[in-house]
Order: C-alpha cells, then structure tokens, then sequence
C-alpha cells in the first residue's frame, strides 16, 4: 500500500504553486498567458489537446521572490473511465481517502500508460496548493465535467473554478455557477482571458486568498503589487499620448505660398504625423507588451491643416520678454505690442535684426528667423484642431482595448469608434504647445526641456480624466 499523502501548508516565504487544470481546450494556456502578460508562453490552438506537457512560470512581487509559480497541465479526456479504475484500486473493507486513492493510480501501471495524460494533471495537483479549473461557459454542464471536479477534489487541494469566454454571446455562465454550487463550488471567478475585466487579475488573486487563508498576507501583497503595475502602466501610457499630442501640436513646416510648395509642405507635414502617431501606437503595444501584429498599421486620415505664424500666442510673447494681461484680448494687445515696440513701424528686416542684436527682445535670436519668414512672405503649415483632437481620441481608445484585451487574443485589434470625451482643458493646453515649434520632436530622440516635460505632465493629468 502507498504510503498516505500528507497535506503541509507551505512556508511563508515560499512561492504559492498552483496547478491550471481542466477539459482539453477550454482556455489553460490562454489564462496563463494573460496573466503572465506573455502572447508566447506555451501553445494556443483552437483543436484539442494542444498541451501535452507540463509549463511553468512565476508571477513575482516587485523585484523581490516569486510569490506565485503557475503550472500549465495538459488537459482531462477521460475522467470517468478513470473514476471506475480508481473503484478497481479499492480492496473490499478498504477506505482509502482521496490523495491515497489517487495515488494508487499515479503507482499503477495504467497511470503510466493508458491514463498518462490524467496521471499528469493529478500528480500536479497533487503537488501544488491549489488548483485552478479552467472551464469553457460556451459548452453545457456534462457529466464529464462533473467527474473532473471528483478527481480533482479527490486530490484533497482547493479548487477554484475559472470561468472563461464569459464575454462570449454563447455563454452559459450561469448555469455553470449553479453547478459548481451543487458540487460544494460556492467560489468562482469570472475571467475571460481574450476579453478580461480591468481588475480581473486581482479579483482572482482576491477569490483565491479566501480558499488560502495561510497565505492571504502574500496574496494581499501580491495584489497591491497588480494594482500598482496596472496604476502605472495608464500612466505611462497617458504620457505616451501626452507626448504625441505636444509633438503633433508643435510640429510646423515652413513653406513659399505658391501652390507647388504648399502641397509639398501638406504631404510633408502628414507624413510626419503619421509616422509620429505610429511610434506611439508601438509605444503602447510594447507597455502592455503586445506584439505589433496586434493592432495593424492604419494610415491616420489627416485632412485638416491650418496656416499662419502662431507668434502672437502669450507663450511666445513671453519668450520675447512680452507679458500679456490676463483681461486684453491676445492677439489685438499682441499686435499692438509689437508695433509700439518697433516705433509705429512696420516690421522690417533691419529693425528685427537690430533688435536681435541688442537683445531689445529676450529670445529674439530664437524667433527672428520664424519673423523674418513672415516678412519673406512665407507661411507655416500646422495640424489643425480636429485632427489633433481625433490623435487623441484614437490613442484613447487603443489604451482603452489594450487594458481590456487578454493576451491570448488571436484576433487583431478592431479600431472601433473613439468615443471619450475630451477634458475641457485640453484645446488651451494644445493651443499652448502650437506656439511653441521647439517642442516637436523631430525624430526619435527626446527633447530635453522642462517647460515641455511640465506641459506634458500637464497633459497627461486632463487625459486621465478621460478614463
């Protein structure tokens, strides 16, 4: 006879190991790979029995020790023939409990051969604290599921179902959670790993503490430690769009009037867009560590560009030495300001590149080029506002799908409809960036300004109110 298995509760510091087990195809793998955060980790297909070893992986508190290890398990084909060779284990007068009665399979030689897939998923259990029960809400309750539970429940570890695809127009979810309720099953977690609720990670790791109490110190820290990562990666990713927004706002061409020129400087001008919203777009992907097939390229229909200078903008003026009272109107006590500045006279080359000269305008060495354009007759080319407002709205909505999207998913990312609605704040906040060119990154490389780091930190605390 086998000796008895023995039930030990783990020590504080060790990692707490958990067994995904379940019917062949309903979502093991995928749940792992979403809370992992990794589109890699082991296989997913959509035809049984995809997993037919044993994967591993490990969720860590911060940079400290793993607090959970995660073990993918291929899945049960048969469990009712194996719950009547368990019965063909049992001499008469015998009462074995449960862990022994499984372990008597593990021991025989059909454990090893016929039923050698089952015999993994049970020794697994076996061997772990608890087991999470992967189940498809899209397929009706069948006798084959309630004989998972019976073995699974045999193995004397808590179980905790998982009810995947919960989102699925097909879902029985329902009916799923009487049925576990009728097996002893009170607690369930709903988790559909294509389409995961925002907080799904730490409703799990909360339902799983209630069944591990020993351990609900290390699962409590390991959920603030969820919640902080998902805290920062909206943040960070809000500054992603914040930083797009100002490039996009402060971005100018400088052209000739003449046509040919103009349509130049617009093809030019929505080329860079384009390019800069798709960094961003790669940006996001990689925080939420996506992979770009994720969400294919999509040409930005740029449509809307604006001409003029933007100088007269009190952010500009400012850069002059020029202060502008808070009760006059912008650009009548702007324009007069630099005409009273010049002597009544027009504004001619000689007196912009004297004043340069004797420093008559603090930063005029920074904007007399952009001045002596305008007396060429040059014109600068912007996007204008409601394109910048549609960046906004679509990189919303991206961090919107990316937050609520499970990294299983196999499907690319629909674009949908941006449908947020924009801060107040937001069009002043653009409007300030339009009017300082140096802010636009040119290419890759940051930009190192403080007023701009501050504008985008500016930014970033309207788009949050987005969300």
């Amino acid at each position: 006879m086998s000796t008895p298995v023995s039930i030990t509760t783990p020590p504080d510091h060790a990692p707490i190991v958990l067994a995904v087990v379940g019917h062949t195809n309903t979502g093991k793998t995928s749940l792992l790979r979403t809370l992992l955060r990794d589109p890699d980790f082991g296989e997913v297909a959509d035809q049984p029995g995809t997993t037919r070893h044993v994967e591993s992986a490990q969720l860590l508190i911060g940079d400290g020790p793993p607090a959970l290890t995660l073990r993918d398990t291929p899945g049960l084909e048969d469990s009712m023939a194996v719950l009547d060779y368990l019965d063909r284990l049992v001499q008469p007068g015998e009462r074995p409990d449960g862990p022994e009665r499984i372990r008597r399979l593990l021991d025989s030689p059909e454990g090893a051969h016929r039923f050698e897939q089952e015999a993994r998923v049970l020794a697994g259990v076996l061997s772990c604290d608890a087991a999470l029960y992967v189940v498809d809400v899209r397929d009706p309750v069948l006798a084959k599921h309630k004989d998972e539970l019976s073995l699974l429940n045999a193995c004397g570890r808590p179980v905790l179902p998982i009810l995947n695809f919960t989102r699925s127009p097909d879902s029985q979810a329902q009916s799923w959670r009487e049925a576990m309720a009728r097996l002893g099953l009170h607690i369930t977690v709903d988790f559909d790993t294509v389409a995961p609720p925002l907080d799904g990670e730490e409703q799990l790791i909360a339902r799983l503490s209630t069944l591990l109490d020993s351990r609900a110190d290390t699962l409590r820290r390991l959920n603030e430690d969820l919640t902080e990562q998902r805290e920062c990666r909206r943040r960070d990713a809000l500054t992603c769009v914040a930083e797009l927004l100002v490039d996009a706002a402060a971005l100018r061409i400088r052209c000739d009037p003449d046509e040919q020129a103009r349509t130049a400087a617009t093809q030019a001008l929505r080329e860079r867009a384009r390019n800069r919203e798709q960094r961003c777009v790669h940006a996001l992907l990689k925080l939420y560590q996506f992979k770009r097939s994720s969400y294919p390229d999509r040409v930005l229909p740029l449509e809307g560009e604006r001409w003029g200078m933007d100088l007269f903008h009190p952010m500009a003026l400012k850069a002059f030495g020029i202060q502008v009272g808070k009760g006059l109107a912008t650009g009548a006590a702007a324009g007069a300001t630099i005409d009273a500045m010049t002597g009544g006279l027009s504004l001619g080359a000689a007196t912009l590149l004297g004043a340069a000269a004797g420093g008559l305008w603090q930063g005029a060495g920074q904007w007399g080029d952009r001045l002596m354009g305008l007396l060429a007759g040059q014109r600068e080319i912007t996007i204008d506002d409601p394109v910048l407002k549609l960046l906004a709205l679509r990189q919303l909505a991206l961090i919107r799908a990316l937050e609520r999207r499970g990294h299983a998913a196999l499907t690319p990312i629909a674009p949908g409809t941006p449908d947020a609605t924009l801060p107040e704040a937001l069009p002043d906040l653009l409007h300030e960036a339009r009017s300082q060119p140096q802010w636009s990154a040119s290419g890759t490389a940051p930009i190192t300004d403080e007023r701009r780091e501050q504008h985008v930190r500016r930014i970033t605390d309207a788009l949050a109110q987005a969300l």
